[in-house]
């Protein structure tokens, strides 16, 4: 049992902030484009990691229950 950390709702929060975020990032390139040079690493690899990485580890807490 875990007695600390996000609950089982704040988990499910940022799971659904994290999958708007990747939304948003892709209907961005879709509009505007992919871009060039570093801002490719800047703005593509800082929000793929941000809200990818915040996505997988939200689903695998949730799905080994790991929250109070």
């Amino acid at each position: 049992m875990f007695k600390y950390g996000p609950t089982r709702g704040e988990l499910w929060f940022r799971l659904v902030v994290s999958v708007l975020g990747l939304a948003f990032l892709a209907a961005a390139i879709f509009l505007r484009g992919l871009p060039d040079g570093p801002a490719l690493v800047e703005v593509v690899g800082v929000a793929l990691a941000l809200f990818g990485g915040t996505a997988v580890w939200t689903i695998k807490r949730l799905i080994r229950r790991e929250h109070p």
